[in-house]
């Protein structure tokens, strides 16, 4: 397993030990898995895929529901092959692989909806304090799925997941590495990667999801996307969208870090190269 923030080189390790050693790169970021975004989520291309098997990349349509459960249950199907190499910067889908996931019902569509229309401290104040004293109430996505779960079943997702199976794949039985990049060498790379994005074409990418363009969707989420949409839309210049973009990327760099340090202590640290 290789977990790491963004641009921090995963993939081409996990490439590296393929081509080298054998064995299937699995897909362990929760973007790259659909299908309408390559360019902009760094998903291997053609001829990387050429070199090695790859799994669980762009195999889910933009508008289709996908959650960590539904991953775990598709990196289950695929473990069976080839030695897996998993490979991303989802800490829940990590934690999930090697804690165990509780089996929480889907949240059904009417819910979802109420929950889409209340403020954070609304969601907030709806939670029940077990619940609350274990999820960052700074993330809206985190509060309003718990809220929706206490909702829909009663129970609190603290107490759902108190009830969590056993693991797929126990830490003990894998290598675990934790790329670990200085700031300023990764903070170089994003900017580097996000220049080469807008080269191969992100932009046109952008533009091709414009028609179906819903900012509430997960699918929607892709690193950048916000910024040249603004673009299309003529609320930004190029250039204020790719400033933007990176330092949005540099952000999302700096919570990944964060969390890694804070949930993957057991993992074994990689200076990347």
């Amino acid at each position: 397993m290789i977990a790491g923030p963004t641009a921090s080189g995963k993939s081409a390790l996990a490439l590296a030990i393929a081509t080298q050693r054998g064995g299937a790169i699995v897909n362990a970021d929760a973007l790259q898995v659909y299908g309408n975004w390559r360019v902009l989520t760094a998903r291997p291309d053609p001829q990387e895929q050429s070199r090695a098997p790859h799994h669980l990349y762009g195999h889910v349509a933009w508008d289709e529901p996908y959650s960590v459960g539904h991953w775990l249950r598709d990196v289950t199907a695929v473990m069976a092959g080839a030695r897996p190499i998993i490979v991303g910067g989802t800490g829940l889908y990590f934690r999930a692989l090697t804690e165990g996931l509780a089996e929480v019902p889907p949240t059904p569509p009417e819910i979802r909806a109420e929950a889409d229309t209340l403020g954070l401290d609304r969601l907030i104040g709806g939670l029940d304090q077990p619940t609350a004293a274990g999820i960052d109430l700074n993330n809206r996505a985190r509060v309003q799925r718990a809220w929706e779960v206490l909702r829909a079943t009663g129970r609190g997702l603290a107490d759902w997941q108190a009830d969590t199976p056993a693991p797929v794949m126990a830490l003990q039985r894998c290598v675990a590495l934790r790329l670990e990049a200085p700031v300023a060498w990764l903070d170089a790379r994003i900017t580097a990667r996000f220049d080469a994005m807008l080269a191969l074409g992100a932009l046109d990418e952008v533009r091709q999801n414009l028609p179906r363009w819903n900012p509430g969707l997960p699918s929607m989420r892709a690193i950048g996307a916000p910024e040249l949409m603004a673009h299309l839309r003529g609320d930004m210049t190029l250039q204020q969208a790719r400033d933007a973009a990176i330092i949005a990327s540099r952000q999302y760099a700096k919570r990944q870090r964060t969390w890694f340090r804070a949930r993957m202590r057991d993992w074994v640290p990689v200076a990347p190269t």
